[in-house]
């Protein structure tokens, strides 16, 4: 009983969405997060060596890693004022067990992001369990997440 005697909460109804205001999610390699649905998933880039971009498909909490079934996806990004697109490719790995078809880790290069620090992006499609994801905007290296 003394833990309801201490407690002397007596918040507005609307104090639910206020602790969601403040919520946050920490990118597990350090690198961006791109929310995907209502954080229903999310896609983690990472800024590799020269040239080189990783990406994670996580859930909505960022701590779990989805395996999807495409070998590839495209995210359009405006930089330098051009468009340009980027095509990143299934990653296997014998130390996880993933094949391509079978996997959370994607890559892209392209000699332009050697020198381009930011830029919008835009996802143009993905699949993951069975729910399509479609022109999901976000600026590197910020993220879109509220």
């Amino acid at each position: 009983m003394l833990l309801f005697a201490g407690c002397g909460k007596t918040g507005p109804a609307a104090a639910p969405a206020a602790a969601k205001a403040g919520h946050e999610h920490k990118a597990p390699h350090g690198g961006t997060a791109i929310e995907l649905g209502d954080e229903a998933f999310h896609l983690e880039l990472v800024r590799e060596d020269a040239g080189k971009l990783s990406a994670y498909v996580l859930d909505g909490e960022l701590e779990n890693f989805i395996r999807i079934e495409s070998p590839s996806f495209q995210i359009v990004a405006l930089a330098g004022g051009e468009s340009r697109t980027l095509v990143f490719h299934a990653v296997a790995s014998t130390a996880t067990g993933e094949t391509v078809g079978n996997t959370s880790h994607f890559e892209a290069e392209a000699d332009w992001i050697k020198t381009t620090a930011a830029f919008g992006g835009l996802l143009t499609r993905l699949e993951i369990r069975g729910t399509v994801f479609t022109a999901v905007a976000f600026d590197f290296p910020k993220g879109n997440e509220k």
